[in-house]
């Protein structure tokens, strides 16, 4: 049955956006048509909706503004930018506080007119900036 869910899979890979204009499946009622295998269409939808999500913000806040070398060198920035997203990065659908545990206590409000309790770190090659106070 597992290779009936990898076929499923790569067939679906290979269709890919075309996937959107299939409607129907049909099949007997053979045990190799299990409900994982009903899955793996019924949730392509969703998985490339979030795939394209993350690549979009990868492109935008990442690779649109920095020039690969190499593979170990887009591996390299990937991992930093990784650290920076889970470490670091706001997000809104956490009140803008990242999705690391360790981070998600309640931070202090800033005032903004004292400039120099913050100090600026550039990460992932200078490309992106983190703010922090200063000690």
């Amino acid at each position: 049955m597992p290779d009936t869910v990898q076929q499923a899979r790569n067939l679906a890979m290979d269709l890919g956006e075309r996937i959107a204009g299939l409607r129907f499946l049909i099949h007997d009622r053979d045990p190799l048509f299990t409900v994982a295998l009903r899955e793996v269409f019924t949730t392509e939808g969703r998985m490339n909706a979030i795939c394209e999500r993350i690549i979009g913000t990868l492109r935008r806040e990442l690779l649109d503004r920095i020039l690969i070398l190499s593979e170990r060198h887009l591996a390299l920035v990937l991992r930093e930018y990784l650290i920076h997203y889970n470490g670091h990065r706001p997000h809104q659908s956490r009140h803008q506080r990242p999705p690391d545990t360790a981070t998600q206590f309640a931070r202090d409000v800033t005032e903004l007119n004292d400039l120099r309790s913050i100090r600026r770190r550039p990460v992932v090659a200078g490309v992106i900036s983190e703010y922090h106070h200063a000690a």
